[in-house]
């Protein structure tokens, strides 16, 4: 499998809410921790079991350097990891609430120095991959080049649309899988074009662009799953819940993990459920992904 994505250093407060603007509030506690949507989905896999190459940025500076070294430290092949000497690593500072909720904002630094010809250097890291996984956190052009050599090798491609951005028609050409919440299902929907009711209108809609299947997450409701052929609800799992920052990249990370597994879409959907659900159950989001034998079990308990 192939991550092309983001490489951020997460700062974390916990706070009894939310801050409003203008607002400080205080008493939370602090925590310093990898992150990055790529990241965090490549570590996901890892855990998993799932042999993981990795593509990104960051910068020549003791962030980058940490990220480097904990990509390694789950097994992650970090050779097309660059280090722009001109930008600093990335940054997230989150907020995450009594309730689990949170609000996050990234400095995205090096992670926007992600070039396609980056991506062109790094080809070989795609010679066997049965999975190419992106996301939104680097440079469009460079997410599409590495879709774009998938195609040519008829490898698997999935989108993970978020952080939520408007997309050109170019995607639907060489995404096979497209991953949603309902905030960015709506982005782009409405970017294209369309409206819709409901997660599964939205969902259906996207699928109707061309996206051969469309994974609309709703946090504790499950998934809706759209493909030519309709419309499944797939429900979540129960468990109780700290932190939901790592919840969608544990999502993707299972998801990936499952349909390289040769699982059926329903299955591996339920699989990612699964990992998703298990992420929120510590504070932080690569420190709470789940193993394989956590995601299993819960499977196998069917709860």
């Amino acid at each position: 499998m192939v991550v092309v994505g983001g490489v951020n250093t997460d700062m974390v407060v916990q706070t009894p809410h939310l801050p409003r603007p203008g607002e400080t509030v205080g008493g939370g506690d602090f925590l310093t921790t990898p992150g990055g949507k790529g990241a965090n989905q490549a570590v996901a896999a890892a855990r998993l079991g799932a042999t993981v190459r990795f593509i990104g940025k960051v910068g020549v500076d003791s962030f980058g350097e940490a990220a480097r070294d904990n990509l390694r430290h789950y097994g992650i092949d970090t050779a097309g990891l660059g280090r722009d000497p001109g930008e600093p690593s990335g940054v997230a500072l989150i907020f995450v609430d009594a309730a689990g909720e949170n609000a996050i904002a990234v400095a995205p630094g090096a992670n926007m120095a992600l070039t396609e010809d980056d991506v062109a250097s790094q080809d070989g890291l795609l010679a066997d991959a049965d999975v190419v996984v992106g996301q939104c956190e680097v440079r469009a052009e460079a997410t599409l080049a590495a879709f774009r050599l998938a195609r040519d090798r008829g490898i698997r491609t999935i989108l993970n649309a978020a952080p939520g951005m408007p997309l050109s028609g170019a995607w639907s050409a060489v995404v096979d899988t497209l991953v949603v919440n309902e905030g960015e299902a709506a982005l782009v929907g409405e970017a294209a074009g369309l409206t819709a009711e409901s997660p599964a209108g939205w969902a259906e809609g996207l699928q109707r662009l061309g996206y051969g299947q469309v994974i609309l997450t709703v946090g504790p409701q499950g998934a809706y799953v759209a493909t030519a052929d309709g419309t499944t609800d797939v429900p979540a799992w129960r468990v109780d819940t700290i932190d939901t920052t790592g919840a969608g990249d544990g999502f993707v990370g299972g998801l990936a993990v499952a349909l390289a597994e040769g699982q059926g879409l329903d299955a591996a959907v339920r699989f990612a459920c699964a990992g998703g659900a298990l992420a929120t159950t510590a504070m932080g989001a690569q420190v709470a992904l789940p193993d394989r034998a956590a995601v299993a079990a819960l499977v196998a308990g069917g709860a």
